[in-house]
């Protein structure tokens, strides 16, 4: 069994490639994956994210807000509302990304450490976003004391030692399609390098096809491809690469 940690299937095209989401989840299925978690990256869309999921119960939800949606609506009860949801699992997307708007640094901290905070409330983990923002990531997850509840660096493409402090916070590894690129060649001997017991796969749909998908839509039936790519890397069968992320997903986010 393979499980999908991190899509957002309100965002697939359902207009042009998909006849609706339970066509998403027959691909799935076909291949093996039985589970996956739909992931809120504002809290204006989360209602209809539930709305489409409602129905299924192989799928999971977080809520958060995205660092780059830090400007959308945003209610602290609303969010400790949806964070509370029996179908969340989870607290996030959160964290910060400096590269495409570091324009909102500011909000996006305040943001980000608003939301460790209500994770640590409800005692559910984080999904954590980060680009270009290394140093600042690591400072509030300690600051903020995240190690109580733990979480996950998703789509992760850091340095080995960030992966080592962050592990040390208690987070879990989240690898993507990013991987099976030919040009992330620093990713592959990080994932050479981290424990299998540590690892979240994930496709990030609609977004970072892997190889030999890449420049189509993303959708979570191609997790087994990451899976695939992880298990050559490490030399290990792909039945362990299922067994195990299957099974540390289900220590981070169910086990609780």
């Amino acid at each position: 069994m393979f499980i999908d940690s991190h899509c957002h299937l309100d965002k697939l095209d359902y207009q042009n490639l998909y006849q609706n989401v339970e066509q998403v989840l027959a691909n799935a299925k076909a291949v093996n994956v039985e589970k996956m978690l739909s992931v809120g990256v504002t809290l204006e869309s989360f209602p209809a994210m539930m709305e489409l999921i409602e129905k299924h119960e192989q799928v999971l939800a977080s809520c958060g807000v995205h660092p780059l949606d830090v400007e959308s609506p945003f209610d602290l009860e609303t969010l400790r509302k949806y964070a509370q949801h029996k179908r969340v699992v989870a607290v996030g997307e959160t964290g910060l990304d400096f590269h495409y708007k570091p324009e909102t640094k500011a909000l996006q901290l305040e943001r980000f450490s608003t939301q460790i905070d209500i994770a640590k409330e409800v005692n559910k983990p984080l999904i954590i976003h980060t680009r270009n923002a290394r140093k600042e990531t690591l400072d509030l997850l300690k600051s903020g004391d995240a190690k109580s509840c733990g979480g996950v660096i998703h789509c992760f493409t850091e340095d080995l030692e960030f992966a080592k402090q962050a592990m040390e916070l208690g987070f879990y590894i989240s690898i993507s399609g990013i991987v099976t690129f030919r040009a992330a060649t620093e990713l592959k001997e990080v994932v050479k390098a981290l424990p299998l017991d540590r690892l979240l796969i994930e496709t990030d749909s609609p977004y970072l096809a892997p190889v030999p998908h890449r420049g189509k839509e993303n959708q979570p039936a191609y997790v087994v491809e990451v899976a695939s790519y992880i298990a050559q890397l490490k030399g290990v069968s792909l039945q362990q690469v299922a067994t195990q992320t299957s099974q540390n997903f289900h220590t981070l986010f169910l086990r609780r």
